[in-house]
């Protein structure tokens, strides 16, 4: 009966701490439906896809200030494929503290290109008529 119980335990304490923010690494895992979903969405050159994924972040750009200004940055995904993450800090706040080989999550659109393809839209639509976009870095979310 102990054994049960202790495998029922471990069970439970794995289903609900896994995907939470693991202290010390920043990492939050995405659903594997989700990275299935951004992977479909990069193979097919979808364009306009909102999409959940997570991974490494290998290079850090600079700002874009042309118009709206954007923080960028360069994630590589679990499968080795990379994308841009470009965060409107016009109207979210700036990813704090983010280094090479951080790890992010992020909710946003996904837009293809030849160079694997931009995530945007990880802000909220002060208009509403979008879906509210977010980066989760070193356990906080930023929107």
């Amino acid at each position: 009966m102990k054994k049960v119980l202790a495998f029922v335990l471990a069970v439970v304490v794995a289903y609900f701490g896994y995907g939470q923010s693991q202290p010390g690494t920043g990492r939050t895992s995405v659903d594997p439906s989700n990275s299935a979903r951004l992977e479909k969405a990069i193979s097919e050159r979808r364009t306009a896809f909102q999409v959940r994924g997570s991974g490494k972040v290998i290079r850090i750009l600079s700002d874009d200030n042309d118009g709206s200004r954007h923080q960028r940055f360069i994630v590589q995904l679990e499968s080795g494929k990379t994308v841009l993450v470009a965060h409107n800090i016009d109207l979210a706040p700036r990813v704090a503290s983010l280094r090479v080989g951080d790890f992010v999550s992020f909710n946003g659109e996904y837009e293809w290109n030849e160079r694997g393809g931009v995530i945007h839209w990880t802000h909220d639509d002060p208009q509403g008529r979008h879906v509210t976009g977010w980066i989760e870095h070193n356990g906080k979310r930023y929107h």
